[in-house]
Parts: C-alpha cells; structure tokens; sequence
C-alpha cells in the first residue's frame, strides 16, 4: 500500500502497521489489484474535541510497523479480531481495547523518542510528571509556581525554563489549557456551569467564562451548544 502523508512525502506500506493520524489531516491511500492489502479504520473521539494535550503532543502522523512492538501487535490483532466477529459484549470489549492500544501507541511513542516537546515529553521528564501528574489529578487546587517548583524539587526560575522547553507551554498557560480541557469534558456530561468551576480552580461561573472565551472564543454554553450540534 501506498500512503502519502499529510506533509505530501510517499510512505510504502510492506507489512501490518498501525497508520494514526492524532488530529484530522488530508491524507490518502491506494493498493493496487494485486496487492491484497486489508484497512481495518476507527475513529478516535476526545473528550475535549481535536485540541487535547495528547494529540498536540504528537507529530501530525505515527507509523509503527507492528513486527516492531509485540505489545502494540497483540493489542492490535485482538482488536481486529473483535472488530470483525460479531460476538456478544463486542462493543465494551473493543471500547476498552482500544483505550490500551492507545496507551501503548503513546508509550511507543515516547520510546522511540517520536516527540520533542509536548505532554508526553513532560510526562518522560522524572521531575516535571510528578507535577503534570498533580495538576491533573487536582486541577482545582490554587496552585501557584513557587509550589509547583518544590513539587519538582527545582528552583522557581528553573522550573520556569525547564517546563517551558519540555512542555511547550509556560507552568501557568498548561495549567489554564488543562483546566478548560477539564471543563469541556464535564459540561458534556450535563454538569452546571457552576459546578464545573468550582470543579476546575474558579470561585464561579463568571470566572470560568472569562478563561474559557479567552482560550476558545466563547462562553462554555455557546461552545456546549456547538459542540452538540456537531456530534
């Protein structure tokens, strides 16, 4: 098979591998008549839409020859498996699957050094997880730098520089983005607007409302409401 990817360059596919594509790209591909080539396609849905930490932290394409990781290849083979029988619990069965599939293609990912600079290179960084770890188990808290920094054992300017260059983002921009990721996810559970703030580090709904229209150009119910339409 022959796929080009989303930067134009002509990929040749000879064995099973995985193709994955972490945000929507034009990309395409073609098998001649003889080629016998089979394409088992799913749809990976965020709770959080296209803009998620994870997909920002990969490159636009991963291809992973499955000869190459005996963990990505048995997920994958029991995936395919489920996907073309009909048997009875298929759906959760497949759901959960691909969850693990997902992380092993992450953790591949991050093995195979695929990525210079994100989450997932924040998450490889001994000293930054415990504190990327912590900003996502309790976005609610009132974390401030100087605490983050004492959690990562580093000075604050060093964290500061570190954080930056690993993560992409400063301490305190990562933290707002994982916070509005947050709420995305639980206003599309029928969460209140107040609630949710509360649940994310904001005194109110107001409050939340001006970090959300700064970072996505509108109030949480105008994004709720478009976001529904949409699915």
């Amino acid at each position: 098979m022959r796929v080009t990817t989303p930067s134009g360059k002509l990929l040749n596919i000879t064995e099973p591998s995985v193709l994955f594509y972490p945000k929507p790209s034009v990309h395409e591909l073609r098998a001649e008549q003889g080629d016998d080539a089979n394409v088992v396609c799913a749809t990976i849905r965020y709770g959080t839409g296209s803009n998620n930490p994870l997909a920002n932290a990969l490159p636009p394409f991963v291809a992973i020859t499955l000869s190459d990781d005996v963990a990505l290849k048995n997920t994958a083979q029991w995936l395919f498996e489920e996907a073309l029988q009909k048997r009875q619990g298929r759906e959760a069965i497949m759901n959960r699957l691909t969850e693990i599939f997902l992380i092993t293609l992450l953790r591949h990912a991050m093995d195979s050094d695929l990525v210079d600079q994100g989450l997932l290179t924040g998450l490889a960084h001994p000293q930054l997880a415990k504190v990327i770890t912590a900003l996502h188990a309790r976005p609610s808290e009132n974390w401030t730098l100087q605490e983050m920094a004492s959690l990562a054992t580093m000075s604050r300017s060093k964290f500061i520089e570190t954080f930056k260059e690993k993560v992409g983002y400063s301490p305190g921009d990562y933290l707002l983005e994982w916070r509005v990721g947050v709420a995305q996810t639980l206003l599309k559970k029928g969460k209140p607007v107040g609630w949710v703030a509360n649940e994310v580090g904001y005194e109110n709904a107001s409050a939340l409302a001006r970090v959300f229209r700064k970072k996505t150009g509108q109030s949480p119910r105008e994004w709720l409401t478009l976001n529904q339409v949409a699915e």
